[in-house]
């Protein structure tokens, strides 16, 4: 009769250790892997905002006879993508609008201004911290978000300066 029992596995404070661990790397990664997307969303709304300033030269330039358009008209004419031209205007955790204004006149010139707000702007669920604006000249300005609305006019510091 042999006395001597097999033990194999392992301890419960050996899994007590393996659990503690992947928490103390769980509660340093995740807090980095949000703010990378945060970073991501930003950077796809500064993209989206350079596409619309494409389209809205193309725009005025060949449909519009030196107007401009809305978002769901650009993508109508197939110069935005449906996403950021479609009904909401959401696209990678951001609201867009395009706002076109004017007469036409010499007091009163064809004009627009696009913008781009976080659709959750604080907490730990934010898809972006900065709202972002822009206009015929291209340069794209951002401020701190403080609402969901896209701006329907420039306001901050331009980006990159």
């Amino acid at each position: 009769m042999n006395t001597n029992k097999r033990q194999e596995g392992f301890s419960l404070i050996e899994l007590l250790i393996v659990v503690a661990i992947i928490g103390i790397i769980a509660a340093i990664a995740i807090p980095n892997l949000l703010a990378s997307k945060r970073a991501a969303n930003e950077g796809s709304a500064t993209a989206s905002l350079r596409t619309v300033t494409g389209a809205e030269a193309t725009y005025a330039a060949t449909k519009g006879n030196g107007q401009y358009a809305t978002l769901p008209q650009l993508a109508g004419e197939g110069l935005v993508d449906t996403v950021l031209g479609g009904a909401s205007g959401v696209k990678s955790g951001y609201g867009f609008v395009a706002t076109p204004t004017g007469t036409g006149t010499a007091a009163d010139p064809w004009f627009y201004t696009s913008g781009a707000a976080p659709q959750t702007f604080s907490g730990v669920t934010a898809t972006g911290t900065r709202t972002f604006s822009s206009d015929a000249t291209g340069v794209i300005y951002a401020i701190a978000a403080t609402s969901a609305t896209p701006p329907t006019a420039t306001a901050g510091s331009p980006i990159g300066n």
